[in-house]
């Protein structure tokens, strides 16, 4: 059978526009619709803004530094409006980058929503059906509002999820924050840099589920000091319209009055209206597109990448996910993407860099040595701050392999993403000691530390 096209992807995020340029630069015949805009949600509304945001924040702080190093420094108030207008020329610049990439490739673009017709036809919504030997999910996530709450956002309440920061005429002057994971751990950092007043209530019993738990503590604790309102094992139980904003009231028996609240409670898979399950694709509990190593869905001609599949909702992940579906099919490069060791990193004040197994995971694997560290760094204890940086190795005792690394400090974003070359390389922890440190950083206690704190 002839088709119109080799592959039609479903996305125009991320790993959908990687996918689709390395197959059409294999040759491939190669269409893609996006039914908002091109980037996903990284580029227009997750990573990058975020990041932009964060840049924003810290600058108070910096100034409070160069007082303290002698400079005549003095901030003034933060112009929301002049950082939001550069903000979005800066997400339509990358977007425009995105598209012509895609066109230089040779990939037909639809600015549309798309569905699956049947295993090999995808559904645009003006009607318009293409055939393809290959179609790609690539649709990623989206946030949620727990009911009843999203009605009072239909009703125009300031009931916002994280999409909706960027775009927000104006910055409120206090906020209630939902969720103790990145996404409301980071938004709470952003507001709280740019002079919002912020509370944030956590469900669990500590913010950052999945993280070691030696480091979501003193994260914890650093976004306390800073003067982060922070409540965790605590809920929302009511919140209703009140003069000023809206009135929360939360399992701990409190009441505020806020401006506007976040929900940061998660995302979820965004395949619903695809049309997978009526093709036969298996959907999981959470509306996740269910998928083998390969990507491929229970349908042969069906694959999915990235946050639909709920594996890891990490950008880079996505990328090679979508990268190594195309070198898989029309590459004739069979490659599974790798999800062992991914780095990852939380952009809060200070940041949080992990890679590999939490002390706990490793603990139950069999016997650890841990080596741990807390201090001052230099640039904060000259400027008078008490903040503290937090070094840890996690060793696998038999085998000496370093399985674990965490750091909070100022750029531990940037730290982990080296760590993690060694610990893919599986390095050992004589390895790290016999690397000589680079002296005066933070980052040379990681190979300095040279006596367990603990071993189990």
């Amino acid at each position: 059978m002839a088709f119109d096209v080799d592959l039609f992807v479903i996305g125009g995020g991320s790993g959908g526009v990687r996918a689709a340029r390395i197959a059409a630069e294999a040759g491939a015949r190669v269409a893609l619709a996006e039914e908002s805009r091109m980037g996903g949600t990284c580029v227009i509304r997750g990573c990058v803004p975020k990041k932009l945001m964060v840049f924003a924040s810290a600058f108070p702080d910096a100034m409070e530094d160069a007082r303290a190093y002698g400079w005549g420094a003095e901030v003034g108030a933060f112009d929301w409006p002049a950082f939001r207008g550069k903000l979005h020329a800066e997400l339509a610049r990358l977007e425009g980058v995105y598209r012509a990439n895609l066109t230089r490739a040779g990939v037909a673009i639809h600015d549309a929503r798309a569905s699956v017709a049947d295993p090999h036809t995808v559904r645009l919504a003006d009607g318009t059906e293409i055939s393809a030997a290959h179609i790609l999910v690539a649709t990623g996530g989206r946030p949620f509002i727990p009911e009843p709450f999203a009605a009072l956002r239909d009703q125009g309440h300031p009931v916002l999820v994280s999409d909706d920061i960027f775009d927000l005429e104006a910055l409120p002057r206090s906020i209630l924050i939902l969720g103790g994971g990145y996404i409301g751990c980071e938004f709470a950092s952003i507001l709280h840099g740019l002079g919002v007043e912020v509370t944030q209530l956590v469900r669990g019993a500590q913010i950052l589920r999945g993280f070691d738990e030696e480091a979501r503590g003193h994260l914890a604790d650093s976004l306390i000091a800073r003067g982060i309102d922070l409540h965790c094992g605590t809920d929302l139980l009511a919140l209703e319209p009140s003069e000023g904003g809206l009135r929360a009231k939360s399992t701990d028996g409190r009441e505020r009055v806020v401006e506007a609240v976040l929900f940061a409670t998660g995302r979820v898979p965004n395949s619903d209206g695809l049309g997978l399950a009526e093709q036969g694709v298996t959907i999981g509990r959470r509306g996740e597109v269910v998928v083998d190593d390969w990507s491929q869905t229970g349908v042969p001609s069906i694959y999915a990448i990235g946050d639909v599949t709920d594996r890891i909702a990490l950008t880079p992940v996505a990328i090679r996910e979508g990268h190594a579906f195309a070198d898989t099919v029309f590459g004739a490069k069979p490659t599974r993407a790798d999800h062992d060791l991914v780095a990852s990193a939380v952009f809060t004040r200070p940041e949080l860099g992990s890679v590999g197994l939490t002390e706990e995971e490793a603990r139950a694997r069999g016997p650890i040595e841990v080596y741990a560290t807390s201090f001052r760094a230099m640039h904060q204890a000259f400027a008078g701050r008490s903040e503290r940086v937090m070094m840890k190795l996690i060793v696998d005792a038999d085998s000496r392999r370093v399985v674990g690394c965490h750091i909070i400090a100022d750029g531990a974003g940037e730290m982990i993403q080296l760590a993690a070359i060694a610990l893919k390389m599986g390095a050992t922890k004589e390895d790290f000691d016999r690397t000589v440190a680079v002296h005066p950083t933070m980052a040379e206690e990681l190979v300095t530390l040279r006596t367990p704190v603990r071993r189990g």
